[in-house]
């Protein structure tokens, strides 16, 4: 099966003990702490010779908790976990609170290469 950044950030994610992940969103009601992630671009690396053996995917971390030290602990841990599978973080992470489930929120957003 061809290999793809889903299953980088994934893996990754898994290696954070008691971390649940989930793909775009969370099921209604999850509890933190909790990870999403999504794509959100990338970096074509089409050349003039056709198709490059290696691809790049910009993914989306959205770490959620119930407190601000909470998601703040979890981002760094998910920060480190990603970056020793060779992602590469883009920018600084980014604050939110959710008032509708009232849950802290930060973001951070990965540029993914692969070997498909």
């Amino acid at each position: 099966m061809a290999n793809s950044a889903e299953k980088v950030v994934v893996a990754a994610l898994k290696t954070i003990t008691g971390l649940k992940i989930y793909p775009d969103v969370a099921p209604s009601g999850a509890a933190g702490p909790y990870v999403t992630y999504q794509a959100v671009g990338g970096q074509d690396v089409n050349g003039l010779d056709g198709p490059a053996d290696l691809e790049n995917q910009r993914m989306q971390i959205n770490v959620w908790s119930g407190t601000r030290l909470e998601t703040s602990q979890t981002m760094r841990a998910a920060r480190t976990a990603l970056v020793e599978a060779d992602g590469i973080p883009i920018g600084a992470a980014v604050s939110q609170y959710e008032e509708d489930t009232k849950l802290y929120g930060s973001r951070l957003d990965f540029s993914v290469w692969f070997r498909p």
